[in-house]
């Protein structure tokens, strides 16, 4: 399918089914940690999708691509995002099956009401504040700080829209991981598993991977480690089938 590109965009080949993404070189292209949370959420057949911040649409394509999900909805609030994300959809076929809404992740459950969706995903700005940012109306910034959005904004709305035992999931950093706990818990997202990643088998964590159970027992799977690079440059069998390589 034909896709008017605007400057600066290329379409990057995703590996799975033939989709492509569009994206922008000197705006804020998806990483691992949304390849990888695709990787981690489970999506049962049938089930409704929402992902919090979609960014350019990474992670609903995925999990289009991975799942047998009923439908998928990104939201984002960056206009420039969502129409590329919205474009990416098209340019694959896919607007049967994923929507792209633009609005704010704080307005989320006067967005779609409550008790909308099986399950909800979502890869947040990791950093708090704008500490040391000079300008944080920047894509980058806001994707990668809480310029625009809290841990206590995402945790709290997808409690809000997720159905009882409904799921959520979300990709972080470790340094956060006792906050992250305790949002969840507060909203009533209990944890039920985590995984953490590693760099290096001989590194440090710098990503964790957590499933919420919408009013679960309080009982957590810890899943054994995923580490990236078997040796520099040269990623371990299990990143390679994430990826879909």
């Amino acid at each position: 399918m034909d896709i008017e590109l605007r400057p600066g965009e290329r379409i990057d080949d995703l590996q799975r089914c033939g989709y492509g993404i569009i994206q922008n070189k000197d705006g804020f292209c998806f990483g691992m940690d949304a390849v990888l949370l695709s990787g981690f959420a489970r999506v049962k057949p049938g089930e409704k999708v929402l992902d919090l911040g979609t960014g350019t649409g990474i992670i609903p394509i995925l999990l289009e691509a991975k799942t047998e999900g009923r439908h998928f909805t990104g939201l984002e609030i960056q206009k420039v995002s969502a129409d590329m994300a919205r474009r990416s959809v098209k340019l694959n076929d896919l607007t049967e099956k994923i929507s792209i809404a633009e609005g704010d992740i704080k307005e989320a459950v006067s967005i779609f009401g409550r008790a909308s969706f099986d399950v909800v995903t979502s890869n947040p700005p990791y950093m708090t504040g704008n500490h040391g940012l000079t300008n944080p109306e920047l894509p980058k910034a806001i994707a990668r700080h809480e310029v625009l959005c809290t841990l206590e904004d995402v945790v709290g709305q997808a409690a809000a829209l997720l159905k009882e035992n409904g799921r959520f999931y979300m990709v972080h950093r470790p340094f956060r991981l006792a906050e992250i706990m305790n949002v969840m818990s507060r909203y009533h997202l209990e944890p039920k598993r985590m995984r953490l990643v590693y760099p290096f088998i001989d590194r440090e964590p710098n990503m964790v991977l957590l499933e919420g159970l919408k009013g679960g027992r309080s009982r957590i799977t810890v899943e054994k480690p995923l580490i990236v690079y078997r040796e520099p440059g040269v990623y371990t069998d299990e990143i390679y089938d994430i990826y879909g390589y």
